[in-house]
């Protein structure tokens, strides 16, 4: 028997838990997102399978989505609560298959580790104990490591089951654009193509010391590993230990003084504080985000000069961030990100240097 990694990722799962509650909207073009009002500034959570036929997706602007949006489409608010209870029941029932190490990587995804000679019969397993214990379906990525187990699910969407290995990966990616890639976004694949580095092979196929020199000695050499699907193999079920807290606030009307642009910063860094409080850990560095209208976001941080758990110096840091904003544009979002002291004995989980725990 070998060692596998499966990847369990929920089926349109914020839309899916909406259409349980509400059995009529099945089949309808259903598009989670706010307060569920068009109107307001929002972003999509999840669109439905039916909706994103229109070209509506996740993080797309309420608005942009209700100018593509049919006529039966419906918009609805954001439960957390909800889809919290039963991401709980999804995991429960995957931590409960016998033979099984899981490791949470969010609310409907998570990775499976399993030692076995049918890989497919275990993800079929998963999928039957899902469905019955939740009414909610699931997609499966089998891999050899992480990285193709998560770029596999993709392929088995939806409902299905699809494996990624060494053995066929360059069959199955190696003319997929670079995007394509776990933690590749838009901006990394511009900067690839402008060394003519354009599909997944060529990726695997560049120089490392080009990409070390591009993106610096730890991005480098990820880059390059992941173009040939390279990533860790090990599921660890260690809890997830988080490394900050952030909070954002999205303004219906623009910011456009200074006063009021502080008195966000105020707010939303002592939430932040309060999270981090709660934990009791030290803060040792913060991080502002901005969004200027229309939609250009600019991010920045700075490191304390000892770790506080004082509030004050939490506010004061994104005050001094916020001083550096361009003050005659208008402020649409505000973030702010505290980063905390890691607890004794820290975090051993095997991470990679993007996207967090994959």
């Amino acid at each position: 028997m070998s060692d596998w990694v499966l990847h369990v990722d929920m089926d349109q799962f914020i839309a899916a838990v909406e259409v349980l509650r509400r059995p009529e909207l099945a089949g309808l073009p259903v598009i989670v997102g706010g307060r569920g009002d068009p109107t307001e500034r929002a972003v999509v959570s999840t669109a439905s399978y039916e909706a994103r036929e229109f070209g509506i997706g996740s993080g797309m602007p309420l608005k942009v989505a209700a100018r593509k949006a049919p006529d039966n489409a419906i918009f609805l608010p954001v439960d957390h609560e909800a889809y919290e209870s039963a991401s709980t029941e999804v995991m429960s029932t995957l931590r409960a298959l016998p033979g099984v190490v899981l490791e949470v990587i969010g609310w409907d995804e998570c990775f499976l580790g399993v030692t076995t000679d049918d890989p497919e019969g275990i993800a079929g397993i998963a999928q039957s104990a899902v469905l019955e214990s939740t009414c909610l379906h699931c997609s499966v990525g089998i891999g050899d490591n992480r990285v193709r187990a998560k770029i596999a699910t993709e392929f088995g969407k939806p409902r299905g089951v699809f494996r990624l290995t060494a053995e066929n990966w360059f069959e199955v990616m190696g003319d997929k654009p670079t995007r394509g890639l776990w933690g590749v976004g838009p901006k990394v694949q511009k900067r690839l193509a402008g060394y003519d580095i354009r599909t997944v092979r060529e990726l695997a196929d560049a120089d490392e010391g080009q990409l070390i020199a591009e993106f610096g000695p730890r991005m480098g050499v990820w880059y390059h590993g992941l173009g040939s699907g390279l990533g860790p193999a090990v599921v660890d079920s260690t809890p997830w230990v988080a490394r900050s807290h952030s909070r954002e606030t999205t303004f219906q009307e623009n910011l456009t003084t200074t006063a009021e642009v502080q008195s966000a910063l105020v707010e939303l860094a002592g939430q932040a504080f309060d999270d981090c409080a709660a934990e009791g850990r030290p803060v040792v560095r913060v991080h502002l985000k901005v969004r200027y209208a229309p939609f250009e976001t600019k991010t920045f941080g700075r490191k304390l000069p000892e770790p506080t758990t004082e509030r004050s110096d939490v506010v004061d840091a994104a005050l001094a961030l916020g001083a550096t904003i361009d003050h005659d544009r208008e402020v649409r979002l505000l973030g702010v990100r505290a980063e905390m002291t890691m607890p004794e004995g820290g975090d051993g989980a095997e991470r990679t240097p993007v996207r967090g725990r994959i």
